[in-house]
């Protein structure tokens, strides 16, 4: 495992294999939804955060996010939905969502734009298909 791997696997630290597969699911599922990138865009934009979402987007370093942000932008009900999908802790998710976002939205945006439609679902397939392109380990 190489130096990246091991850091980005570090982050899901404390989820077993089936809570970290989960989680990586879910969030593919956030980004790949009805609206794709445009509409974690959008929500993030109404939160006043616009611009973290396009650091992810956009070639060069990803912006953090912190846990309070995602709770703010998705709503306590869609985090509860996140929290039984995946087996964390509702009282964790947001921390998880905020770890792993930034990272799966750069790796569904591999050309510094995002792409949408089926063209985001077939690029969000092979990320899960690879482990994210091995970035979380398994």
């Amino acid at each position: 495992m190489g130096l990246l791997d091991g850091l980005l696997g570090s982050l899901l630290g404390g989820l077993n294999n089936s809570q970290q597969g989960n989680l990586l699911s879910s969030v593919a599922g956030l980004v790949g939804g009805q609206g794709g990138v445009q509409e974690l865009l959008r929500k993030f934009a109404g939160q006043g955060l616009g611009h973290v979402v396009e650091s992810w987007v956009s070639k060069g370093q990803n912006l953090d996010v912190s846990a309070e942000q995602v709770h703010q932008t998705f709503g306590a009900e869609r985090l509860q939905q996140l929290a039984a999908q995946t087996g964390i802790d509702p009282s964790q998710i947001a921390v998880h969502v905020a770890k792993v976002l930034p990272h799966v939205v750069d790796q569904a945006t591999p050309d510094g734009q995002a792409v949408e439609g089926n063209a985001l679902q077939d690029q969000l397939a092979s990320l899960l298909k690879s482990g994210f392109g091995g970035l979380f380990g398994k």
